[in-house]
């Protein structure tokens, strides 16, 4: 074998031992495509190594960015074995290898495994700079988002393609089923109160793939400067939004499970409260409790945890509450168990933080729960802005 090829097989062994050694040991599955399967685009390199022929690549990217059809060998390992020109690796919250707490800072540093530079988008630098792509060619986002709207690898594709439109980069968005894309529910955001954990006009639960909402973003003129980048969006094969897809590689370092993710958009409501949501156990998104007996039988002790959740809130304390693992998988959005919590808590208004209403894109939810209404009329409040992003959902959906 010629040297250079022994070089990036190296670099590909160390690389994929890298994403592996801080996971749980797991009994490894050989990839048989099965006729109809369904295939990220990522998985469909037909597409889009043509495309990438000659040029220099960026990628945003992090450990969910797998090709399952090859082993899950990781993006970045397959197109440099592939030879393609990888310049960079831009990543989001969590970082490269989906490690980093929620708020925890994300460095830009060298990838010891691949040598590439490691460009940060958490942070104060949420956006690529010029300098960053000065020496790209094209930029690649293949991430793996799960349909709701404060979780943030959408807002980093939104600064993403911003900066293509500024700097005329190409932009290529991979894209993957949405583990809660059968549906759609929950409070649009309204104007005033956009952040990183929700920066469009859309409900929790949006019901489309990144590659749809990349569509709506630019076709809705949400950019700023209403820019139009030029993006290609590189389909699933296979899927329809009324499919269900059980994600190969945990999202974030607390969503471990399909439970938890469909319990995610219900259960996220408590990062506005005191209440722990399980973060500091192995069973986050899918328990919820107070140290306080009143809140239920279940118990547990949220503890630190490396790679899952530091200082988790609640930290160190015995907490009572509700356990929720046996919930069906085909659970969708409630309020029930934030409304249940409220009653029982008695805090009234300070049961809320000031995080609540970024969360709810909205302040009229919290008013609403100090209110006394019930699910049935807090739902009716939104009922009218949900149906009219239903009609314009339809103009980009894919599938």
């Amino acid at each position: 074998m010629k040297p250079f090829k022994l070089m990036i097989l190296f670099s590909f062994l160390l690389s994929s031992f890298a994403f592996c050694k801080n996971k749980k040991p797991e009994t490894p599955k050989e990839s048989v495509l099965i006729q109809g399967e369904i295939l990220p685009a990522a998985d469909q390199p037909e597409i889009y190594l043509p495309l990438l022929e000659g040029k220099r690549v960026g990628l945003v990217v992090n450990q969910t960015s797998i090709l399952t059809s090859k082993n899950n060998i990781h993006l970045v390992d397959y197109l440099m074995m592939e030879g393609v020109n990888v310049m960079k690796v831009f990543v989001p919250e969590h970082g490269f290898r989906g490690d980093a707490d929620a708020g925890e800072e994300v460095k830009s540093e060298i990838d010891k495994s691949t040598g590439l530079p490691i460009v940060s988008l958490y942070g104060n630098n949420k956006k690529p700079s010029a300098e960053a792509l000065s020496d790209i060619d094209i930029l690649i986002y293949d991430l793996q988002d799960v349909g709701v709207r404060f979780f943030t690898y959408i807002s980093t594709m939104h600064y993403v393609m911003e900066s293509c439109a500024e700097h005329g980069m190409p932009l290529l968005i991979f894209d993957r089923p949405n583990p809660n894309g059968n549906y759609v529910d929950g409070p649009v955001l309204k104007k005033g109160f956009e952040s990183f954990v929700g920066m469009h006009p859309i409900p929790v639960v949006h019901g489309l793939t990144v590659g749809e909402l990349a569509q709506m973003i630019i076709g809705e003129g949400w950019l700023a400067g209403k820019s139009q980048p030029e993006i290609q969006v590189v389909k699933v094969k296979n899927w329809n939004h009324s499919k269900s897809y059980s994600l190969p590689v945990k999202p974030s370092p607390n969503l471990p499970n399909d439970t938890a993710i469909r319990l995610y958009p219900s259960l996220c409501y408590f990062e506005g409260t005191d209440l722990s949501l399980g973060r500091g156990t192995y069973y986050p998104f899918q328990v919820y409790g107070y140290p306080d007996p009143k809140f239920g039988d279940f118990t547990f002790t949220p503890v630190s945890i490396v790679g899952m959740s530091k200082n988790p809130p609640q930290q160190d304390r015995l907490c009572y509450g509700e356990d929720l693992r046996n919930e069906p998988l085909d659970h969708q959005f409630t309020l029930k168990y934030l409304l249940g919590a409220y009653e029982i808590s008695g805090k009234k208004e300070k049961f809320f933080n000031t995080f609540f209403d970024k969360l709810a894109g909205t302040d009229q939810l919290r008013k609403d729960i100090l209110a006394g209404k019930s699910e049935a009329e807090i739902r009716a409040s939104w009922q009218k802005d949900l149906d009219t992003f239903k009609v314009m959902r339809e103009k980009y959906r894919l599938y």
